[in-house]
C-alpha cells in the first residue's frame, strides 16, 4: 500500500487556492509583448511600488529574474561576485556564463552575510589581463543558509561598500517577503540599498507561476530586451499575474505561520541524535538538518523517510531540508516531525 506523504521538500509545491483560480478566470488579458496585458502591468506595477522601485517586470521563474538581472547589469567577460552558497551560483545552472559570458566568484559569507573585508579582497584591480568586477549579489532570505535573513544593518553597509567600489548590487529576494514579515521591515526599506530586485510570487505565497524585477525605469526598458532574447516574453499572462495580484492581497501576512511551523518542526526534531539543527537559522520557513554525524548520506534518509509518509529535500550530501508553505498544516508538520524521530530512532 503506498503512503501519501506530506511534501515539505519546498514552498515551490504550493498550489493555487480555488480563490485564487477564480481571480485567474476572471482576468482582464491582452498581449503583454506588446505591453497590452492590463493585469500583467497592474502586477508589474504594484511590485514597483512596494519595492520603492520606478518600473517592474513580470518573468516566469525567479532564475531569469535573477538571470535578466545579471544580463542587464554586465559585459560579456565580467565577474559578479556573490556569496558561496548563494542561489544564483549554485542553483542556476551555470547560467551567468552561459548567458552573460560572466564569471562568477564565490566568496564564504556566515549565515549567507558577507563580510566587507572578504568582498574588498576580491575586488579586481583595474589591469587589462583581469576581468571588471561590475556586480555584487545578495539573498534575502538566503536558501541555502536555512531561510535566514540577511539583517538590514548589514545588506545597508555591503551594498554601500559596493557602490562606492563602482559595483552595482542585484537583490535575489526570492523569499523577501518571508524576511519582512519576520522582522517587520518593509520591502522598499530594503530594496532601498539595491539597483535591482527579483522577488518570487510563486513559493510561500502560492502563485503557481512567476517572479517580479524592480528597478530604475530605463534599466527595465533594457530588461525586458533581455527577457524577450531568453524566452520569456509571455502573451496573455494576465491569466498568472491575476494569481499573483490574488497572493499579494491575500497570503503574505499569513507567512508567519509558515515561520511559527518550522520552528516548532525545528525544535523536535534538533535534539535526535545524530542530527544537528542550526536553531540560529531558523528564522523564516526553512530548516536544514545536518546527518553526518548519523554515518548515512542524506539521500539515503529521505528514501527512508519517503516510504514512511515523509517528504524532505536532499540539499546536500550529509544534509536535508524542510521547508514549511500554506499547503500544509502545523498538524501535518508536526507528523512529518514525528516521522522523522521514528525514523532516525529506529537505524
Amino acid at each position: 500500500m503506498t503512503v501519501e506523504a506530506i511534501d515539505l521538500r519546498s514552498d515551490t509545491i504550493t498550489k493555487p487556492s480555488n480563490p485564487m483560480r477564480q481571480a485567474m478566470a476572471a482576468a482582464e488579458v491582452g498581449d503583454d509583448v506588446y505591453g497590452e496585458d492590463p493585469t500583467v502591468n497592474r502586477l508589474q506595477e504594484r511590485v514597483a511600488e512596494m519595492m520603492g522601485k520606478e518600473a517592474g517586470l513580470y518573468v516566469p521563474s525567479g532564475t531569469m529574474g535573477n538571470q535578466v538581472c545579471v544580463k542587464t547589469h554586465t559585459r560579456a567577460g565580467d565577474e559578479v561576485i556573490a556569496e558561496a552558497g548563494a542561489h544564483v551560483f549554485f542553483y542556476e545552472t551555470a547560467a551567468a556564463a552561459f548567458l552573460s559570458s560572466v564569471q562568477v566568484y564565490p566568496v564564504q559569507g556566515h549565515n549567507g552575510v558577507l563580510n566587507i573585508e572578504d568582498v574588498r579582497r576580491v575586488i579586481r584591480p583595474d589591469i587589462y589581463y583581469m576581468p571588471k568586477t561590475r556586480l555584487l549579489c545578495l539573498e534575502n532570505t538566503h536558501n541555502r543558509a536555512g531561510g535566514a535573513i540577511y539583517p538590514l544593518k548589514d545588506l545597508a553597509e555591503i551594498a554601500a561598500f559596493a557602490h562606492s567600489a563602482g559595483l552595482a548590487v542585484h537583490l535575489d529576494g526570492a523569499r523577501l517577503w518571508n524576511a519582512c514579515v519576520a522582522t517587520g521591515v518593509a520591502p522598499a526599506e530594503y530594496c532601498r540599498h539595491v539597483d535591482s530586485v527579483s522577488v518570487c510570487v510563486s513559493k510561500g505565497l502560492g502563485a503557481p507561476v512567476g517572479s517580479v524585477i524592480a528597478a530604475k525605469k530605463e534599466f527595465v526598458t533594457e530588461a525586458r530586451h533581455y527577457r524577450k532574447i531568453f524566452g520569456g516574453g509571455m502573451r496573455q499572462a494576465g491569466v498568472l499575474a491575476a494569481a499573483c495580484l490574488y497572493a499579494l492581497d491575500h497570503n503574505i501576512d499569513r507567512l508567519k505561520e509558515d515561520h511559527e511551523k518550522a520552528y516548532a518542526f525545528a525544535q523536535k526534531v534538533s535534539v535526535l541524535p545524530g542530527v544537528r539543527v542550526k536553531m540560529e537559522t531558523v528564522q523564516t520557513n526553512i530548516v536544514v538538518l545536518d546527518v553526518s554525524e548519523t554515518g548515512k548520506k542524506a539521500a539515503e534518509w529521505a528514501s527512508r523517510l519517503r516510504e514512511n509518509g515523509a517528504l524532505l529535500g536532499v540539499s546536500g550530501e550529509n544534509t536535508l531540508r524542510a521547508v514549511t508553505h500554506l499547503d500544509v498544516s502545523l498538524e501535518q508538520v508536526m507528523k512529518v516531525a514525528g516521522i522523522v524521530e521514528r525514523v532516525f530512532g529506529a537505524s
